[in-house]
């Protein structure tokens, strides 16, 4: 009954809707002529200040016209984020790892699935704020310095990958009715926005025509013309002198006219109002947004626009293009089905059980296992599950951070690396080892809390939970949990729970390791967007020694001497009555005990699995740190921190086979502490089901085939400047020096060969195709899948990438199989940029390339083919 008078709310609120219109039609059953002379007909009914006021992202209601309020802002970047329960994927870089279009697609598919299931979940209300069908992803800058926070967000350093999958999460998203989108898709940010974080809001990218047209610019073209994206955002820096949303070159004589872009635009949040506040390119907010709006911003994140009465007051636009801004966003809402009958909807059937459902969740896992990325493996993978005893060390082992990265859901059931290990091999053991970096504190492991002082005792604390907040009275639900580290992003700790304000309290015992310094944190995630804060307290040894309300200044941490490892009693109480998005009960040791403790355990096992790499306490977008090899979010250094390279140190001396994990957003430079590994994996930020895919591949149940969405360096000293926003000596295209490992490397535990390339022909005009075959074959006795990866070198000219991909196919082979494969280029994947920023198709020499990682210039000869004729542009 309860969910009937919630679909019926949704009905009315739609239906509420139509008045709009002033009649109850599909408008899928109209021509776009009588579409638009309807939204004119509304905007004509509106006053100049409501009209303002539908341009920024909280539009609110006009009741007198029958219109809902409507908040724009919605994320969906590795499946839908921040409103509660939803399915990780793996994040961005990891899902570019896969190389894999059609997962994309299936991807983008579920994050509509649930934004619906959200959306008609919220009716009768006015749509929160990740609320709605506007979704904000996906992010296709390119991710041109391994330093940068954010670029874990991106599908990785080369333009034709990221077209390629990023086309295919888009279409995902906006589904395949011929007339209603299932949602928006925005691709972001352009343009030429890839770090740095620090000053990201007045920063100027000085860009050449031929970068701007041969890199940062492909990837947005093929997303607003091939995959009809929905709408695009404009980033927060400069290019050349002008903000990004200020310039009427980039978003209407190129996107608009160029391009033919029929959707809408959107800024980056504040961008409009930095137009004027940080970059001093108008006088103030009157000139700053006229300046937007004129350029062909439909839709600010944020309040500037609110100044558009001035603006018009002193001429600087006109009432025209506040119209026509706002039916580009009204015709968004029509597409979208708002505006019509639910009746009219091809997806009115999506209810909540589609939320991080078990068929979501498959989709996760595959995503995460298609992700990882075999760097290494001298013949001790996979291991033996049933015989060999593991020791699982590390940082990152047991973290709920690492699986959902930044813009995420929340995983109802996150399954960790260690959880995962465990669940798949017969004995392992645990130890965290060392934190993530000296002065970033880490989750309290469970091995360190037990539910009583006795030895023996299981581990864990006991928590009890209370549906108010309040620990009055009898808890609603009892159990044991090992650690404390919860995403409470719209949820409580158990789905049981179904207040929004709820309280905690765990009890139990902490033993440390050994004697010595130990701070204890309650680490509450605190919401940015929001006015009221959750409150705790935290008694050690029956005393209280935290109190926080919230409030800003109220400790969160208390440092205790510990003479010795006997266990102390614990309690933390936590009062959910704010809007805060998660806790985790986290620590500092002395570093020497968690480093003595994990030798100790590794010691004992006949193999060892290393998890360490970064965190998005680390790496992210504007983070507010500062220590080494870390600032604002980007990094300094492309090294392991110190405090993880002693670990690994440690853990070699043992001589015992030990894996090496890395969970990170970009690449890292393992160092000599690593070299005697006997295998190395990337696993990125694997989402929700990351621990099990983990364990699989460990296993040998999975065979890995990720490759490199980007290059790993060997150091920062080989790249330029961060601020250097030319192209030269960046990524695969225009690197030439030695690497740790290429873009597009991955190993299987199979092993496959390549027949001879062969062409259609090795003459060609500049308006032709080119087909290009090779034989693929599975020599091993273990079936794989293989990633053919194919590339094309350019005529060598001034500027000319020295390698580019222009092929993919993903194969799956059973043991002793052989494929055939083509490729077709067309005459556009041929073409060139010159330094005036023309893109053509042009006479000359070109080679082809075709393997299973980028091919080595120095040994592969490949395959030549010349074009003849005239130069034809593109």
């Amino acid at each position: 009954m309860k969910k009937q008078r919630k679909l019926g709310m949704a009905i009315g609120l739609l239906w509420v809707c139509t008045a709009c219109f002033g009649q109850e039609v599909c408008s899928n059953k109209q021509t776009p002529q009588q579409i638009d002379a309807r939204i004119d007909e509304l905007i004509a009914k509106m006053t100049v200040p409501e009209r303002i006021a539908q341009l920024q992202d909280r539009a609110p209601a006009i009741e007198r016209l029958g219109l809902p309020s409507y908040n724009w802002w919605n994320e969906g970047l590795h499946g839908l984020a921040r409103d509660g329960y939803a399915t990780v994927f793996p994040q961005a870089i990891g899902l570019a790892a896969t190389w894999d279009a059609p997962l994309l697609h299936d991807v983008g598919d579920v994050v509509s699935t649930e934004a619906r299931a959200k959306f008609y979940g919220h009716g009768g209300e006015n749509t929160p704020r990740f609320g709605g069908l506007t979704v904000w992803s996906p992010n296709i800058n390119i991710f041109r310095d391994p330093r940068w926070g954010r670029g874990q967000e991106t599908y990785g350093e080369d333009p034709f990958l990221t077209a390629m999958l990023g086309t295919q999460f888009v279409e995902g998203v906006q589904g395949n009715d011929p007339f209603y989108l299932k949602a928006d898709a925005t691709p972001k940010h352009f343009a030429a926005h890839s770090g740095p974080e620090e000053g990201r809001d007045s920063f100027n990218a000085v860009v050449s025509p031929h970068d701007l047209a041969d890199t940062y610019l492909p990837a947005f073209h093929a997303l607003t013309t091939n995959a009809h994206a929905a709408a695009l955002m404009c980033s927060y820096n400069e290019i050349d002198g002008t903000p990004s949303c200020a310039s009427g070159n980039n978003l209407q004589d190129l996107v608009r006219e160029r391009w033919g872009f029929k959707g809408y635009v959107v800024s980056d949040c504040d961008a409009v109002g930095n137009i004027a506040g940080y970059h001093h390119f108008a006088t103030d907010n009157a000139h700053g947004a006229a300046d937007a709006l004129n350029a062909g911003v439909d839709l600010d994140c944020g309040n500037t626009y609110a100044a558009l009465s001035k603006s018009l007051e002193q001429n600087l636009t006109t009432e025209a293009k506040l119209n026509q801004a706002l039916h580009r966003l009204l015709l968004a809402r029509v597409r979208l089905g708002m505006m019509d009958p639910l009746s009219c909807s091809s997806y009115r059937s999506i209810g909540a059980e589609e939320l991080d459902s078990p068929a979501h969740h498959r989709l996760a896992l595959r995503a995460a296992e298609e992700s990882i990325v075999l760097l290494k493996n001298d013949g001790v993978l996979p291991l033996q599950a049933a015989t060999q005893k593991v020791s699982v060390i590390g940082p990152t082992a047991d973290m709920v951070k690492v699986l959902e990265a930044n813009y995420h859901g929340t995983a109802l059931h996150p399954i960790t690396p260690l959880d995962g290990v465990r669940s798949r091999f017969h004995d392992v053991s645990y130890a965290q080892g060392s934190l993530l970096a000296e002065g970033v504190s880490a989750p309290v492991p469970r091995n360190a809390l037990r539910v009583a002082a006795a030895p023996g005792s299981p581990a864990g604390l006991h928590a009890e939970y209370f549906d108010k907040a309040s620990l009055d009275g009898t808890p609603a639900v009892q159990n044991t949990v090992e650690k404390i580290d919860f995403d409470l992003n719209r949820v409580s700790f158990l789905p049981a729970l179904k207040s929004k304000q709820y309280a905690a309290r765990w009890t139990g015992f902490l033993v440390p390791p050994a004697a010595g310094s130990y701070t204890l944190r309650v680490n509450v995630e605190r919401c940015w967007d929001c006015t009221t804060h959750d409150g705790f307290r935290l008694f050690v040894d029956d005393k209280l020694v935290l109190e926080n309300h919230g409030a800003k200044g109220d400790a969160d941490h208390k440092t205790f001497d510990f003479a010795d490892t006997a266990p102390h009693a614990i309690r933390l109480e936590y009062l959910h009555s704010g809007e805060d998005d998660g806790v985790a009960l986290e620590w500092e040791p002395p570093a020497a005990a968690l480093l003595d403790q994990a030798v100790q355990t590794a010691a004992k096992s006949d193999v060892i699995v290393a998890f360490v790499g970064l965190s998005p306490d680390l790496e992210g977008e504007a983070l507010q740190l500062r220590l080494k090899g870390f600032n604002g979010g980007d990094r300094t250094s492309l090294n392991l921190p110190e405090a993880q390279r002693t670990l690994l140190s440690r853990l070699t001396q043992l001589h015992k086979p030990m894996i090496v994990v890395l969970t990170s957003g970009s690449a890292v430079a393992l160092g000599p502490e690593a070299k005697d590994a006997a295998g190395v994996l990337e696993a990125w930020y694997p989402g929700e089901a990351g621990g099990e895919a983990l364990a699989e591949i460990l296993a040998g149940n999975v065979n890995p085939s990720g490759r490199l969405p980007v290059t790993f360096y060997r150091s920062v000293d080989d790249l330029p400047a961060f601020t250097d926003y030319s192209m030269a000596h960046r990524t695969y295209r225009y690197f030439d020096g030695p690497v740790l490992f290429p873009f597009g490397y991955g190993l299987s535990y199979s092993r496959f060969q390549y027949g001879q390339l062969r062409l259609s022909t090795h003459t060609l005009k500049t308006s032709e195709p080119l087909l290009a075959t090779v034989t693929v074959h599975n020599e091993s006795q273990r079936e794989g899948i293989e990633v053919a990866e194919l590339y094309l070198q350019p005529p060598q000219a001034s500027g000319a990438p020295r390698l580019t991909l222009q092929g993919v196919q993903r194969i799956s082979l059973r043991p002793g199989e052989t494929r055939e494969l083509t490729f077709k280029l067309t005459p556009g994947q041929m073409s060139t940029v010159d330094t005036s920023g023309a893109r053509a198709v042009r006479a000359g020499e070109y080679k082809l390339f075709v393997g299973g990682v980028q091919p080595d210039l120095n040994a592969s000869k490949g395959v030549a083919f010349r074009i003849e004729g005239a130069s034809l542009p593109q």
